[in-house]
């Protein structure tokens, strides 16, 4: 029997001012805010698309000092710790062990091959759900700079029965090559452009309306934008951003 796809079930950020980053993504995203109360001393802010969980904020922890504020995403696993040995045995890297969080679930930190950060997670309980791909103020599309597309796609494949969508031929840049978790494409990877210095990481897309209107409310907040807007195949535009803590994130939408 065929194992189901892992998909993204959640998304963090770790930053370095959590009021800050709270009343910007409000104002850029369209979100509402509210406490999670169960967080004890830590101060864990959850991110609303109406009366919908998207994300998490929260200061950036004390075991990571000095890590640059950044979004991460969760994985779901059926098992987290099978999953974490097998990334460790993969050639990924544990960042965390497995742990619980008292009526959430229990999780990892890890990275891949390649040094791109994310997270798994069994949560408590069968959870909602998944709400449509565009809906608005959720995550559409997940992007991969990898180091080595080939071999990063070989080790999700392989951890998380993801399959290959569409190839998109981007000329110098090389190949974009879709992916899916059952069903339609849910985002894309490809080798990093020697520019972009950084470690290969991920970047999630949050669903706007108007691109414009958006890249606009980025720059007045304090945000930069980096690229864009730009098309992209299938007649949706996109912005690439930093917040205004550093945080790397993109927005899709449409434009008039």
């Amino acid at each position: 029997m065929t194992a189901n796809p892992s998909k993204f079930v959640w998304y963090e950020l770790i930053t370095s001012d959590v009021d800050a980053a709270e009343n910007f993504y409000k104002t850029v995203v369209g979100w509402e805010s509210e406490p999670w109360e169960s967080g004890g001393e830590m101060r864990y802010v959850i991110m609303k698309a109406g009366d919908t969980g998207v994300a998490g904020v929260m200061a950036t922890p004390a075991e990571a000092a000095g890590m640059k504020p950044a979004w991460i995403g969760y994985l779901y696993s059926a098992d987290v710790d099978a999953a974490t040995e097998s990334v460790r045995k993969a050639g990924g890297k544990v960042i965390r062990e497995p742990e619980d969080i008292p009526e959430i679930g229990r999780f990892s930190v890890v990275t891949d091959p390649q040094g791109a950060l994310f997270m798994m997670i069994t949560p408590k309980g069968e959870g909602g759900t998944p709400a449509p791909q565009m809906t608005p103020g959720h995550v559409g599309w997940h992007e991969l700079l990898a180091a080595d597309w080939k071999s990063a796609f070989d080790f999700y494949a392989s951890q998380f029965h993801w399959t290959k969508g569409d190839a998109v031929d981007m000329g110098e840049m090389g190949t974009y090559q879709l992916f899916a978790a059952g069903g339609d494409a849910i985002g894309g990877m490809m080798t990093k452009p020697p520019q972009i210095p950084s470690p290969p990481y991920w970047l999630y897309y949050f669903n706007v309306g108007d691109i414009d209107a958006a890249a606009k409310r980025v720059a007045e907040n304090n945000g930069k934008v980096l690229m864009g807007p730009i098309q992209v195949p299938g007649g949706a535009w996109i912005v690439q951003c930093t917040d205004p803590q550093g945080a790397l994130f993109a927005l899709v939408g449409s434009r008039a």
